[in-house]
């Protein structure tokens, strides 16, 4: 269950390192000459964003407490490439989400120290249940502490990754792996699914919280592909490797113990092996989520292992997979870079006065009974919804480098939107981060929003107007096409 918020937290780190510099333009190679063939710089680093002890995990479907201990620790990992005319970074943070205040503080950060420009930086979260939801749903000292924390060391990664830049080479490829994951919506027979949350029986689909007596089959498409960016040095020495997969995470967990899930142990995994020798900084692996809104969470083995146990295991299989990969990628240093970010707006699903007096009803006796065990949850996510502006503007980003193509988006996307982006991009490849650069919640099709489920409820978690994912899509596309045009 996913249940965040996108309340703005405003950090005096953003504030400081705003005052210091304005936004620029992307960095630009001053030995840049016309003609001249391009050469690839790549640095990476990461840093500790693990919380102490009592900073609060709490969203607002699951209760779980503060953190009472670590099970492995969380990072910021960050990848900056160079090609003599532009500069990026893409930063992968182990965190259940992170909202746009936070993100935003990092990237003012990031170019106050270096120039890099805020545009050209794509921040996401990987969506590990087991870790903080950083978008100011709790705002205790610890939590207002760690988000602060979270900002700087966000940033620190970048800053890092930056001065290690060096002569590098770049490849890319795949492998499907489709026995790892599922689609966790089913649609049922009319009639069959049991009420949601605010009484009504007319849904065609059993989710995470839905019931139904007659399942006909799951109610979309997964995307089992497992893209892979490798990136080395000039003389074929690994520097970083990005992973990206549409699994939502693995769970298995015990107390409130964070950890990366099989995100971390997957990059854990690659930095055990993969070594660039004592003269170089640390190899850096990174994990991105894909499009990963409508699938259930990494499909077992049928093994019985203790807490954490599979997605330790799962982490590393995954990582062998991809290191069979890497031996057939080929890799240049002769690639271009390109990047664009725009700002759509788009509708909020704010409740209308029929809604507002139900919830109040139902918060008036809550006690029940209730047409669902989460309707008084319900009943206080439409008065927080209230709250909200009418629109809201959701950060995309595209991202080419060679012919590889990399989309960001805010929300939880479902596969659907994922492999529509894959067919319709005009790159060789392409693949979607999402939870990058804040948080737009859950992100159904118009169709799927038809069809209702616990993503589609009106939350904090799910907000978008109806039609967020037609547009999302058109203009994620639009951007594919714009870094396309920039090839040389």
């Amino acid at each position: 269950m996913n249940e965040y918020p996108t309340r703005r937290h405003f950090l005096s780190t953003a504030a400081s390192a705003a005052a210091v510099i304005a936004c620029g333009h992307p960095l630009r190679g001053a030995d840049q000459k016309a003609g001249r063939p391009h050469r690839l710089q790549a640095g990476a680093a990461k840093a500790d964003i693990t919380p102490a002890a009592g900073v609060s995990l709490d969203g607002y479907l699951m209760k779980q407490g503060p953190v009472k201990g670590m099970h492995d620790p969380l990072h910021a990992r960050a990848l900056v490439l160079d090609d003599g005319t532009t500069r990026l970074a893409i930063v992968i943070c182990d965190a259940c989400v992170i909202g746009r205040d936070v993100f935003d503080a990092a990237k003012a950060i990031v170019h106050a120290q270096t120039g890099l420009a805020k545009d050209h930086m794509l921040m996401a979260a990987t969506h590990t249940h087991a870790a903080i939801r950083a978008t100011g749903i709790n705002t205790g000292p610890l939590d207002d502490q760690y988000l602060d924390l979270l900002a700087r060391q966000i940033a620190a990664a970048v800053i890092r990754a930056e001065k290690n830049l060096a002569p590098a080479q770049v490849g890319w490829g795949s492998f499907d792996k489709p026995d790892f994951l599922r689609c966790r919506r089913f649609l049922c027979q009319a009639g069959s699914v049991g009420s949601n949350p605010f009484g009504q029986s007319d849904e065609r689909v059993k989710s995470v919280a839905g019931r139904s007596s007659a399942v006909i089959e799951p109610a979309g498409p997964v995307d089992p592909q497992f893209s892979v960016l490798s990136v080395r040095h000039a003389d074929g020495q690994p520097l970083a490797v990005l992973g990206n997969y549409s699994v939502h995470y693995c769970g298995g967990y015990q107390g409130a113990l964070v950890s990366a899930d099989y995100f971390g142990y997957f990059a854990q995994a690659l930095e055990a092996k993969l070594q660039a020798g004592s003269q170089r900084p640390p190899f850096v692996g990174l994990m991105s989520n894909g499009t990963s809104g409508n699938t259930g969470a990494l499909t077992g083995d049928g093994k019985k292992r203790p807490p954490f146990g599979w997605l330790e295991a799962s982490g590393q299989i995954l990582a062998a997979d991809a290191l069979r990969v890497l031996d057939r990628i080929e890799h240049r240093a002769d690639v271009t870079l390109a990047m664009q970010q725009s700002e759509l707006e788009l509708g909020v699903r704010r409740p209308d006065a029929d809604r507002l007096a139900w919830a109040q009803e139902i918060l008036a006796k809550s006690g029940g009974p209730h047409p669902h065990r989460w309707t008084p949850i319900y009943a206080r996510e439409a008065l927080h919804l209230s709250q909200y502006p009418q629109t809201v503007a959701m950060p995309l980003q595209a991202i080419r480098i060679g012919s590889l193509g990399i989309a960001s988006i805010p929300c939880e996307v479902f596969a659907e939107t994922g492999l529509a982006i894959k067919q319709q991009s005009p790159l060789d490849a392409t693949f979607t981060i999402e939870i990058a650069n804040g948080y737009g919640g859950y992100l159904p099709t118009p169709e799927q929003h038809a069809l209702g489920g616990y993503e589609t409820w009106p939350a904090r978690s799910s907000f978008l107007e109806v039609d967020a994912e037609t547009k999302i899509r058109a203009e994620a596309i639009r951007l594919l096409q714009m870094v396309k045009r920039e090839a040389p």
